[in-house]
């Protein structure tokens, strides 16, 4: 399992774009009857994907974790965003269609994920942080995630954000998860940018049309830098670092966080007019 270690600011201002994409990018998650994971030194949290095609693939530990099973001391939130799949988690089926989310608790030793249709497999993106009690496995469809509508079509950034795990919806210990999707025509997320320093975040897009990009940026407020990504790519944000990004095109992308708080409103906003 590939690790990414801490950076502090003062040492980003310097770097380079390939530099950046080692140290936050993470990419070829998705890979045919294959987990991967990737664990990061940002709140613990592992990051990963599951595309099962042709067989069920089950998640394991890592050597690294060193622990009996994946699950022995963590939690972890799973959110389909390809076909009809079922996740067993302990023995249980579930049946997770595009855009549901699975919680499973500290304990779940055996997690496996399986496609209903090898012609259109499913796609599993996973978020998983310590977890220091245990909460019940439970499964939230994308009609019963709470939503709530932002933006504004004049700025080009009117945006259904869709929340699974978070303090008034699916319990966990500290993971807080959710998907954004915009709507035709607007291309900015998270804009105005802001930074959460009790907490770090990741971000996951997907859905975005063949050929085309997301600019998403990351840095200090008054000292920004860019990444271009693809789809099925994700990015790590640390506390002190924005998350936002704008589209050559409309897309959709899972957003996740662990830290010390579950509060999804705490954060630090920072002004348009004050980005640099």
């Amino acid at each position: 399992m590939k690790i990414l270690h801490s950076v502090h600011p003062d040492d980003f201002r310097s770097y380079q774009t390939k530099l950046i994409r080692e140290r936050f990018l993470i990419d070829n998650l998705i890979e045919a009857d294959k987990v991967n994971c990737v664990y990061t030194h940002y709140d613990r949290m592992i990051i990963g994907a599951a595309c099962p095609m042709n067989k069920s693939i089950t998640l394991d530990s890592y050597p690294n974790l060193r622990s009996n099973g994946f699950l022995e001391r963590r939690e972890i939130g799973i959110i389909n965003v390809g076909g009809d799949g079922e996740v067993m988690a302990d023995g249980k089926t579930f049946d997770l269609k595009k855009l549901a989310c699975l919680y499973a608790g500290k304990g779940d030793k055996n997690i496996t994920f399986k496609s209903k249709n090898i012609t259109a497999p499913a796609v599993f993106y996973l978020l998983s942080a310590p977890a220091h009690a245990t909460y019940p496995t439970t499964l939230m469809t994308y009609a019963e995630a709470a939503k709530v509508n932002a933006g504004d079509a004049s700025t080009a950034n009117r945006r259904t954000i869709n929340k699974y795990i978070h303090a008034d919806g699916i319990k966990s210990c500290q993971l807080v998860m959710g998907l954004t999707i915009l709507q035709e025509w607007s291309l900015w997320n998270t804009m105005p940018p802001h930074t959460h320093n009790r907490r770090m975040e990741a971000y996951f897009y997907f859905d975005l049309p063949a050929g085309q990009k997301v600019f998403h940026y990351m840095g200090q407020g008054d000292e920004t830098r860019h990444l271009i990504m693809n789809k099925y790519v994700a990015v790590v944000s640390p506390p002190w670092s924005i998350h936002s990004g704008s589209g050559t095109a409309s897309y959709s992308f899972i957003w996740g966080m662990a830290g010390e708080n579950l509060d999804y409103t705490d954060m630090d906003a920072i002004a348009i007019e004050d980005i640099r």
